[in-house]
């Protein structure tokens, strides 16, 4: 297959990035799309044509989250519940043009090329996206009876894994589905209720802080997650983010 590359090229996060246009022949329908950058940089390096192409990534099997490019206009690409390393280029057709883009946001700076800074998540879950309080050892887990629907809720919500799709698919570049399945998969489990109204009220400020956007319900978030989050997380972190507001007036 014959494919011609629109890439995002930009030498740091001060510079001024523009498209470069490369042409890549002989690419295998099983290629993956980070096997075909792979195989692109080869070239580059190999004919001495250019700096090869920065793009992020490690596992390359949908678990850490790391890819994320904007190809053709949407995150990860043109394939449903899948990230960019899992998308193969059968999904495209022989002589299609690629536009490659890294995520578009704020909070998001681009490094270099396709990679992005994506700190502000980290700051987002150190804020409050974890069980400090005592909860017992693992027996004591064992011994607490969960109702299997909030259990299986919880372990979708779990599913979440950063990556930053809903972000780049948000014209507002919201994280509202990010920090909601955070919230919610330590909400919904006994485990995580001693600090319910302070996790919803430190995450939620934070991710103001860090110039994150409003949540206006076009569901673009739901519809690019590559784990398929669910937006009734959103719901839920809306509703205890009122509940948290009402306690802490009560409080004063």
């Amino acid at each position: 297959m014959h494919f011609t590359l629109h890439i995002w090229r930009q030498e740091n996060r001060h510079a001024k990035g523009h498209f470069e246009t490369y042409e890549i022949d002989n690419i295998s329908t099983e290629c993956s799309f980070l096997e075909m950058l792979d195989q692109l940089n080869e070239k580059l390096i190999n004919d001495h044509i250019a700096h090869p192409v920065c793009f992020d990534n490690d596992c390359r099997e949908g678990i850490c989250g790391m890819c994320g490019l904007y190809i053709n206009g949407r995150p990860h690409g043109n394939d449903d519940g899948v990230t960019t390393c899992q998308l193969h280029m059968r999904r495209f057709n022989d002589g299609d043009d690629i536009w490659i883009e890294p995520w578009r946001a704020k909070p998001f700076p681009v490094i270099r090329d396709l990679v992005v800074d994506r700190t502000a998540f980290d700051k987002i879950i150190q804020s409050g996206g974890y069980i400090s309080a005592t909860t017992g050892g693992v027996p004591d887990a064992n011994n607490i009876l969960i109702p299997k629907h909030k259990a299986d809720q919880a372990m979708d919500a779990a599913e979440c894994i950063g990556c930053g799709a809903c972000v780049a698919a948000c014209k507002n570049a919201s994280a509202m589905l990010f920090v909601s399945a955070k919230v919610s998969h330590l909400a919904l489990l006994p485990q995580g209720q001693p600090e319910a109204m302070d996790r919803v009220h430190n995450m939620v400020c934070k991710m103001d802080e860090l110039g994150f956007g409003a949540c206006t319900n076009t569901y673009a978030c739901e519809a690019e997650c590559p784990k398929q989050i669910k937006r009734q997380n959103i719901a839920r972190l809306n509703r205890q983010w009122i509940a948290q507001a009402f306690g802490r007036d009560r409080k004063k």
